[in-house]
């Protein structure tokens, strides 16, 4: 049986919104700012469960609990942090399990794992197993 679809949890402050992530980008000074909002882009068009915040001072995307960072100090640039929210959770037998045909992830631990994502050619050839990885990871939240 396959996991319940996730739902998006209702903001609970305005760091919790779309309106926040504008406003930071909109003052965001950082060399690989397009490619940030094109990673933004990607994963929010990738279910219409996603929704998106600041956490960390960085773009955040979740459904139930935030489930992806921006991390905005990658070396090389652009990176993404996959996890499982706040609250601590069972887990399959051996972790989360995620197709990963173009091996984008680096797994951190058996619940976390990051994106690099080298430049804007490289977000665009990534593009759809990017999305697959978020589609499957969601399903964890």
């Amino acid at each position: 049986m396959a996991p319940a679809k996730p739902k998006p949890a209702p903001h609970s402050t305005a760091a919790d919104t779309t309106k926040a992530v504008d406003e930071l980008m909109r003052t965001l000074e950082h060399p690989f700012k397009a490619e940030i909002e094109a990673v933004r882009s990607i994963i929010l068009g990738a279910d219409p469960a996603i929704a998106e915040g600041v956490k960390w001072n960085a773009p955040s995307f979740r459904t139930a609990e935030y489930f992806a960072t921006t991390n905005l100090r990658a070396k090389g640039g652009i990176g993404l942090i996959l996890h499982l929210g706040a609250k601590v959770r069972d887990l399959p037998p051996g972790g989360v399990t995620i197709e990963d045909p173009e091996k984008l992830l680096k797994w951190l631990a058996k619940d976390r794992a990051a994106i690099e994502l080298a430049d804007m050619a490289d977000i665009v050839a990534r593009r759809a197993a990017l999305e697959g990885i978020i589609r499957q990871w969601i399903q964890y939240v």
